[in-house]
């Protein structure tokens, strides 16, 4: 690591601590040359694979713009989309992968939508799913409604039968 002052090739460790996230290590460092201490931000590289071939760093903020585009008109915070973007986030670094495709990205986006807003789940699921026809939203409703009960009158949940096919 060079010194930001003074361009010497070397510096020595003088503390190292996680971030609060644990997504960074935050190092305090000193120049053996000029002794002057600086600080050094490191997280490690993740890179996503385009259809194009093309490798470019993970960005949170591409998935927040993407899923943005699927809550259009829907009553989702912004708060909610930064907290969506984190949990995708930690999902992807959880695999341990350092590479990973777009298609990966979207599919670790679909968990954290649906329980954010079923609706724009079904907009981004039906192009990361490829959905062809009417027989794909069907049958992602028909699973939507099996893991969520519809509410009763009274407040309390109802199972609804799926529709027969």
């Amino acid at each position: 690591m060079h010194c930001p002052f003074c361009r010497h090739s070397d510096s020595r460790v003088v503390d190292s601590r996680t971030t609060e996230d644990g997504s960074c290590i935050r190092r305090r460092r000193q120049c053996p040359d000029c002794g002057r201490r600086f600080t050094t931000v490191e997280t490690a590289a993740l890179m996503v694979i385009k259809r194009s071939g093309v490798t470019e760093p993970f960005s949170r903020e591409k998935v927040i713009s993407g899923v943005r585009k699927a809550c259009q008109g829907r009553p989702v915070t912004e708060d909610a989309l930064a907290q969506l973007g984190q949990r995708v986030e930690e999902c992807v670094r959880a695999t341990g992968n350092a590479e990973l495709t777009t298609h990966d990205v979207g599919l670790a986006i679909l968990g954290p939508l649906k329980d954010l807003d079923v609706v724009a789940f079904l907009r981004f699921a039906s192009v990361y799913q490829a959905y062809d026809g009417l027989e794909d939203f069907e049958a992602a409703i028909a699973e939507l409604r099996r893991e969520r009960p519809a509410p009763a009158a009274d407040g309390t949940s109802v199972p609804v039968p799926a529709a027969a096919p």
